[in-house]
């Protein structure tokens, strides 16, 4: 929280003093890839995983207002031809979408629509198979129910203070750390499945509420403004597996998408996206796979020097914790790129 109201606080600061408008000049870049998950009303921007959901009003706004600024919004297919043509006559954006949530298609599509905006969705089979889970927001809904939580470890059990809101967040902030730093992939699943069944969760009710299936995957695939890319078979960290696994994870997962819509993905986002996540060796591994594109989480604008750095293109989060036009404006002037990434421009691994 404290550091999200001084990030809030630096952002007005720079507009009010035009600091902003300088960024603009020397960070601004060609362009953006903007990152989306849950598409929901203001009221689910609350919570551990407010930044997650953004409200289709805000959308609304925020894409007109860009639009009358004179951005145009284009297909990923269009940002590897503007990179590689180093286009800059005009700042463009691209709209991407992770996970593959059925209110992409009820609350995103419709405000897409409106604004013509081009949009990329990035499917997880496991997740519409129900071969695995939401396990982020199994553990977010948990902690956020109950005053103290206890989660079973192989050889050991954590108690967790839940009764705060600060609780929570350290709880939570715990529990993930320890589910994607200290037990592997596959333990992980086991762990939290055993912690959702310990306090009474349906991990596949949830799953199957939340997550689009095949069917309407393919009537928004019909979609002219729509992109289907893949987003691997289990929403694995990639770095955190096995070479031969971690390659079967994306091209399964392309495999699969493009047997279930008749369209082989062009395009990719690495789950999580971070360092801990995407390294060289996966920027290869999505590379030999075919992909034209590939999305981090890292925060970034697009540069000229990203035409050599298609499979690790940065994005801009449309965070539902910054869900106003001039924060959004702000970002893409590149001061909180400059910030975030000690002043370096080209944001890539």
């Amino acid at each position: 929280m404290y550091k999200t109201l001084w990030r809030k606080s630096v952002m007005i600061g720079a507009r009010a003093t035009g600091l902003s408008a300088v960024s603009q000049r020397l960070f601004g870049g060609l362009g953006a890839i903007f990152m989306l998950h849950r598409i929901g009303p203001p009221q689910n921007a609350s919570g551990l995983n407010a930044f997650l959901s953004c409200a289709p009003g805000f959308l609304d706004e925020l894409f007109g207002a860009l639009k009358r600024e004179g951005w145009r919004f284009v297909t990923l297919d269009e940002v590897a031809d503007r990179l590689r043509a180093g286009h800059r006559d005009e700042r463009f954006a691209a709209v991407t979408l992770d996970d593959g949530y059925r209110d992409n298609a009820e609350l995103g599509a419709p405000v897409f629509a409106a604004h013509e905006v081009p949009y990329a969705v990035f499917i997880c089979p496991g997740l519409i198979d129900g071969s695995t889970y939401l396990w982020w927001e199994i553990a977010a809904r948990i902690i956020e129910s109950r005053d103290t939580v206890r989660f079973r470890t192989h050889d050991d059990a954590i108690e967790l203070l839940c009764a705060t809101a600060a609780q929570k967040q350290a709880a939570y902030d715990r529990l993930t750390g320890y589910l994607t730093s200290e037990v592997d992939e596959d333990a992980q699943r086991v762990l939290m499945t055993r912690f959702a069944a310990d306090h009474g969760v349906d991990v596949d009710a949830h799953r199957r509420a939340s997550i689009m299936d095949w069917d309407e995957v393919r009537a928004l695939a019909a979609d002219p403004l729509c992109t289907i890319g893949a987003h691997t078979s289990h929403h694995f960290s990639l770095r955190r597996l096995e070479r031969s696994r971690a390659m079967e994870e994306i091209a399964g997962s392309v495999r699969r998408i493009g047997a279930e819509i008749g369209q082989t993905p062009r395009h990719f986002a690495y789950p999580y996206g971070g360092p801990s996540a995407v390294g060289e060796r996966e920027v290869d591994l999505v590379r030999e796979a075919g992909l034209a594109t590939a999305v981090t989480t890292r925060h970034g604008l697009l540069q000229p020097g990203h035409a050599d750095h298609l499979h690790a293109l940065p994005r801009i989060s449309l965070n539902g914790e910054y869900q106003q036009p001039h924060y959004v404006e702000t970002m893409l002037s590149g001061l909180t790129v400059a910030l975030a990434n000690r002043g370096r421009r080209l944001v890539t691994l």
